[in-house]
């Protein structure tokens, strides 16, 4: 006697979807489940992260961006349907209506169990001129494709970068790559709002150095357009910018347009609610991961968004083993990234001081200089390190580093610290790896925890 296999449905074929896919088809064969999933876009499986790089040049194709193909999950027995979006989950009939955007066909699919990983949408400002040709944002290798179209047909070399967070940051340098003349416009007091402004004027500082305008307090009320329509320059509330191409490098936002009208919980940032089995709570069988969701800060105890692709493919994973049957949680983050601006690395792990003031917390920080490598060793470069300990009991809130080669990675000390709930003290005694090519003999983070914890010891006296 055989038995009909269940449903699984992804809405979504980038890194969460498709590792809740492809983890749950490992668990069970198509005799036990029927995957079907769908990707509005033309690409599966990539690395949004590396896009500012293809532009760039440094990555030379977009297919060395992408992990696996359509073809290759199909081989899988995954069906998945690309350039077909779905429109609507209808969370009582358990199906969803999906749309073939080459035929504009709509279909209804029923699903046993239903996985949502629709991932994030750029923000883009309500002012006029917004969605003028020349304006782009840049989220996937659709958009990436878009930019790179325009950069060939566009005349002019100036461009304007609205934003200054990881992706603006990161696409003024393809663009200074690229040979155009490059100004960022960010509303804020430094670059970097991930960063406390102390250390966001280090890079402000260094992206000045490497020919980049950077332009801080600039509220942009306008998108200029040509005789045509196409965009011509950017206005704020007190200056205008001409531009020849505008990048948007505002942030993004959970995109959870279906769940909302679904009905499906969400949280304070906009992202779906789940539990720590990444099931959507209060629905046994609707699970969602990647950026459309909140997940747990460790360090402060609370929900919030982090639109990153560590975090995404780990939640497929845990997604695909819990609908394949097995068991797995995601227990939360401690906020760790890392990025870059030319030669200038950028990393931070935990809270900002701003952060800690929002929980209530009293803390002390510290602010070090020290060198990438042993003083005497050639190629050693200065690197800063900042540190923030709760001020009565020394636990580690937070790190934030910025310096040349071999600064970035550090974080990952901090980030394992935090993780682990370690006190500035106890970093101190850390066993960390020395030799004069890689470190000097203590340490920049361990200097940084010893100062720290001197601090402490100082307010609690």
């Amino acid at each position: 006697m055989t038995t009909t296999p269940e449903t699984l449905i992804v809405i979504g074929g980038d890194a969460a979807g498709m590792s809740a896919a492809s983890q749950a088809r490992r668990l069970k064969g198509p005799e036990e489940l029927k995957i079907i999933a769908f990707e509005r876009g033309h690409f599966t499986s990539y690395s949004a992260c590396g896009i500012p790089y293809w532009v760039g040049g440094d990555v030379k194709s977009p297919d060395d961006l992408i992990a696996r193909t359509p073809d290759e999950h199909r081989a899988r027995e995954i069906d998945l349907r690309m350039r077909t979006e779905v429109t609507e989950i209808d969370v009582e009939g358990r199906r969803v209506k999906s749309r073939n955007l080459k035929t504009g066909n709509d279909v209804w699919t029923h699903y046993d169990k239903l996985v949502i990983a629709t991932g994030a949408r750029p923000v883009r400002p309500r002012i006029p001129g917004i969605d003028a040709p020349g304006v782009h944002g840049v989220q996937n290798l659709d958009d990436g494709q878009a930019l790179l179209d325009t950069l060939k047909e566009t005349k002019g070399r100036r461009a304007v970068v609205v934003g200054a967070g990881y992706i603006g940051v990161e696409m003024a340098e393809a663009m200074i790559k690229r040979g155009y003349e490059v100004t960022v416009l960010n509303r804020g007091e430094q670059p970097m709002a991930t960063l406390d402004p102390d250390m966001g004027a280090l890079v402000h500082e260094a992206m000045n150095g490497m020919g980049i305008t950077t332009v801080s307090g600039a509220e942009v009320t306008k998108i200029l357009t040509d005789s045509d329509g196409r965009v011509s320059g950017v206005a704020t509330e007190e200056s205008s910018y001409p531009a020849d191409v505008v990048i948007l490098g505002i942030g993004v936002t959970p995109e959870t347009t279906l769940a909302k009208a679904a009905g499906l919980p969400l949280g304070a940032s906009g992202g779906l609610v789940t539990d720590l089995s990444m099931r959507v709570r209060g629905h046994d069988d609707i699970w969602a991961g990647g950026d459309c969701v909140e997940v747990l800060d460790l360090v402060s105890g609370r929900p919030r968004h982090i639109a990153l692709g560590t975090h995404a493919n780990k939640h497929g994973q845990i997604i695909g083993a819990n609908v394949g049957g097995d068991y797995a949680t995601f227990p939360g983050v401690v906020g760790t990234a890392v990025s870059k601006v030319c030669d200038l690395e950028i990393a931070r792990t935990g809270l900002l001081e701003k952060d800690a003031k929002a929980e209530g917390l009293q803390f002390v920080t510290v602010r070090i200089e020290s060198t990438s490598r042993a003083g005497y060793y050639p190629g050693a470069s200065l690197m800063t390190v900042k540190m923030t300990a709760e001020r009565r009991t020394g636990r580690l809130l937070g790190v934030q580093i910025v310096g040349r080669e071999g600064a970035a990675k550090r974080v990952d000390i901090a980030a394992v610290a935090l993780t682990a709930k370690m006190t500035v003290e106890s970093m101190t005694a850390l066993d960390l790896g020395y030799a004069p090519p890689f470190s000097p003999v203590w340490d920049p983070v361990l200097v940084a925890a010893r100062k720290a914890a001197t601090a402490v010891r100082k307010a609690g006296a």
